[in-house]
């Protein structure tokens, strides 16, 4: 209390001569962590697992600019602008269409809260863990949840999909309201090839459901047309194809959609993800602007750079260069023997390759060679494939030609130093 030092780590300091501390309170009393007190230090490395990517060189500089006030014009202005380059990366003209301030996990509870009461019945296809956790979220809002199982390595028909409705909207069974699926199940990496057709399989008059889609590890790498699809819900994160920082992730509802929020009898149990508040902070509904929270404005920055950048390349210039890379990927990792995971090529996802952990092998020694030796990220199995599978990928400023040769040398040398047991 007198003012002596404690350690060599730091010092408590008594009050200024004359003056005394609030209601008596007394000095600090938890040290400081001397490695606070040093620089910070990243290492550069390569991340070619399933998200995040590394940043582009202008998201980089976005990042490092000044901030502003979250509700500054220049923010605001900026804030129009991301809302545009999200209409063009979903393909919409959806009115609610912004930014969620979390990550794609955010989003995904941001759209079912909004959409689900206790008495709605929803469909989830569950082919692995985020199938898994949007049933879990579903369930916790109170819904009737109908689950469309399918292995992992496996994508849903519209066969499927269509009985399964028919079912759940048979006498004494309550009709289907809100169908989830996964474009892109981010657990081991498939996409659904059949999807083309959907405008007409979810027309309100056939199934009166609502398609929300979740296309974290798809947007941009893929084919995704909001409006043609008939998709009611869509949205994504930052970190993947767009090649932003984690922690904020584009979202969009349809017409259909936000006419369903409105009929809401409940409010959504969450202020924070109310789309209400959010559309009006970002301006969706013609209404002056209300204050909902303090929005990450360098986040709001990047991903405003993002969308710039897939803008310039244009969409279907970005879909070509995720096939390609994929593509020069597999056959790669073929001619070193290891085995795909989807069997199928047209249910392969461009952005994320998965492939068998080839027998005899520790997959935690495969990545820890690769990021000790090659300061490559490359990732294993999630949910039912943990121990499975490695996850590989090539997701925007990431998806070169260079990065998958350079990865398929590394793999190469770990494939041949690290311990492989013929038991």
């Amino acid at each position: 209390d007198d003012g002596k030092q404690l350690s060599n780590h730091f010092t408590l300091s008594a009050p200024p001569a004359g003056s005394q501390w609030p209601h008596g309170l007394g000095s600090a009393q938890v040290r400081q962590e001397v490695a606070l007190l040093r620089p910070l230090a990243v290492p550069y490395r390569l991340l070619l697992g399933p998200g995040p990517s590394n940043l582009s060189p202008r998201v980089r500089a976005a990042g490092s600019q000044q901030i502003v006030g979250h509700m500054h014009p220049e923010v605001l202005q900026v804030m129009e602008e991301i809302k545009a380059g999200i209409q063009y990366a979903f393909q919409t003209r959806n009115r609610i269409t912004l930014a969620v301030s979390g990550t794609g996990h955010c989003a995904m509870e941001a759209a079912l809260i909004n959409l689900l009461e206790s008495s709605d019945t929803v469909l989830v296809g569950n082919n692995g863990i985020w199938g898994e956790r949007a049933a879990d979220v579903a369930r916790r809002l109170g819904a009737k949840v109908h689950e469309l199982l399918k292995p992992p390595g496996e994508y849903f028909t519209l066969r499927d999909i269509q009985e399964v409705c028919a079912t759940c909207g048979a006498p004494g069974l309550s009709p289907t309201q809100v169908l989830t699926v996964l474009f892109s199940p981010r657990a081991w990496h498939s996409t659904n090839p059949q999807w083309g057709c959907g405008a007409e399989l979810w027309s309100p008059s056939r199934h009166g459901c609502l398609l929300l889609v979740d296309a974290v590890a798809s947007l941009g790498g893929v084919p995704i047309l909001m409006d043609q699809q008939g998709i009611d819900v869509l949205y994504t994160g930052s970190q993947k194809v767009l090649s932003a920082p984690p922690g904020i992730s584009p979202i969009s509802f349809s017409e259909r959609a936000r006419e369903k929020m409105q009929r809401r009898k409940t409010r959504p149990p969450s202020f924070y993800l109310d789309m209400s508040c959010l559309a009006s902070y970002w301006g969706c509904d013609g209404e002056p602007r209300m204050y909902h929270h303090t929005g990450p404005v360098s986040s709001i920055f990047c991903l405003r750079e993002a969308l710039a950048g897939l803008a310039e390349l244009g969409l279907e210039s970005s879909w070509k260069q995720h096939q390609a890379v994929c593509t020069r990927l597999c056959q790669g990792l073929q001619d070193l023997g290891l085995e795909l995971f989807v069997k199928e090529e047209a249910a392969r996802l461009p952005t994320v390759t998965t492939v068998r952990v080839p027998e005899g092998y520790n997959w935690k020694e495969i990545t820890a060679f690769l990021m000790d030796k090659h300061s490559i990220e490359i990732s294993g199995g999630l949910g039912p494939t943990a121990g499975k599978v490695l996850r590989i990928g090539l997701m925007g400023h990431n998806a070169t030609q260079d990065n998958v040769d350079r990865l398929l040398q590394a793999l190469r040398d770990a494939l041949q130093h690290c311990q492989h047991s013929r038991l």
